[in-house]
């Protein structure tokens, strides 16, 4: 399960700010766009397709993991299919639109709920796991998209990726996939549980999957709100960053090469956030280790504008994996450890929602102001601040209590 919904957030390459990043100069040159324009057009592909990071909460707890991610993962790479051979701006947007609503959107959700929902014991630990095995995953997959990109051109490389996600992912995930979670017969410790004389096996699966805050209490306290921001502005950093990255380092002086690097390095140190990130949410109270994720990406955003060598770049693309590392975990795991699985699906949709309105905000705001301006510098120092301030906000933040099983619930999957 934890290598499929790996697997399921690595094919949503093609929907998010970095994949499409693999794919910018090209397809300018090739339209004859400018930035700004694209910026546009990827600012409301992103915001319509938040849409979907709302509607598959429902199709989750309803129908399931296996059957979602199977349909999401045909439909997704059809899409991509189509996109590879649009030759017109309408196309573009009609296309990006939908790569932004299947994959960055629902297939993102799809991939985090399979966890949430699966692992009742050491969550921690699995969103760990996961989150390792996911930065491996997307480690290859970025300089091999970039070289089939510089060998094949991006359409071919995008058709090829299409195909893979039809008659790779699809398949194996009714294959692998699994209806029913590991909750069943475990109590909420993680004991082995027997049901009831005269209750049915399912009622202790339901009693416990069941359990938790419902969406509108989540959203009604302020660590919801914190642990959302925290992670929309390492979306919106990271989008306009990841879109537009090969010309950031080139106003800094640097060429290609340079920038497979960084994707590289910010893979491979996100890794090493993932497995500090999974170490430190037992022993670290969360909102602090929000405070320090933040810290650092603001540090790299600041030193940005100021980088001159190759050995500065790699400083500040570990500092910014690193970073990226730690609020992926926090991300990942905050939901179902903090609000329960009651409504799993619609929390997790509603704080991803917002991750990709600000994912759509990172490079429209950068387009515009180097257009304005004729630089990056002064954006990444205003955003440096914000970030900042933000991370200071994460320290005084008060964490809900634990999530409880309602009275009439309980009552009604115990009582024979």
């Amino acid at each position: 399960m934890l290598l499929v919904a790996a697997a399921a957030m690595v094919g949503t390459l093609p929907g998010r700010t970095q994949g499409l990043g693999l794919i910018t100069e090209p397809l300018l040159a090739d339209l004859g766009l400018d930035r700004v324009t694209y910026a546009t057009i990827n600012f409301w592909a992103t915001v319509i397709g938040a849409i979907g990071a709302l509607g598959i909460g429902r199709a989750i707890d309803r129908f399931g993991n296996r059957v979602v991610l199977t349909s999401v993962a045909i439909a997704l790479g059809i899409v991509v299919m189509f996109m590879s051979r649009t030759t017109t701006v309408a196309g573009l947007a009609f296309w990006t639109t939908l790569t932004r609503t299947i994959g960055q959107s629902a297939l993102s959700v799809i991939s985090l709920a399979m966890v949430g929902q699966w692992f009742v014991r050491r969550i921690d630990a699995a969103m760990a796991v996961y989150s390792i095995v996911m930065s491996i995953g997307f480690m290859i997959a970025f300089p091999t998209v970039g070289a089939l990109i510089q060998e094949w051109g991006w359409r071919r490389a995008w058709l090829a990726i299409g195909l893979a996600l039809v008659a790779a992912l699809a398949p194996l995930a009714y294959v692998v996939v699994r209806p029913t979670p590991e909750s069943v017969g475990l109590t909420p410790d993680g004991d082995g549980a027997q049901p009831s004389p005269g209750v049915p096996r399912s009622g202790v699966r339901d009693e416990f999957e069941l359990e938790g805050y419902t969406w509108q209490e989540a959203v009604r306290t302020p660590a919801f709100w914190m642990f959302a921001i925290g992670a929309a502005l390492y979306g919106l950093v990271a989008s306009g960053i990841g879109l537009f990255n090969e010309s950031i380092l080139t106003e800094r002086g640097f060429g290609a090469s340079v920038y497979y690097q960084t994707l590289v390095v910010t893979a491979m140190t996100a890794l090493a956030g993932n497995f500090l990130g999974g170490w430190l949410a037992r022993r670290v109270q969360l909102p602090s280790l929000l405070s320090a994720a933040l810290a650092i990406l603001a540090i790299g955003l600041a030193a940005l504008p100021h980088v001159t060598t190759v050995a500065h770049v790699m400083l500040w693309a570990t500092a910014m994996g690193l970073g990226g590392g730690l609020v992926m975990v926090l991300f990942f795991s905050v939901w179902a450890r903090v609000y329960g699985r009651r409504h799993l699906g619609r929390i997790q949709g509603l704080g991803q929602a917002m991750t990709v309105l600000a994912s759509a905000l990172g490079p429209l705001l950068l387009a515009w102001w180097i257009d304005r301006t004729g630089s990056y510098a002064a954006m990444f120092r205003i955003l440096a601040a914000v970030v900042g301030v933000t991370a200071i906000g994460a320290l005084v933040t008060p964490m809900p209590g634990p999530a409880t099983l309602p009275r009439r619930l309980s009552q009604s999957t115990t009582t024979p």
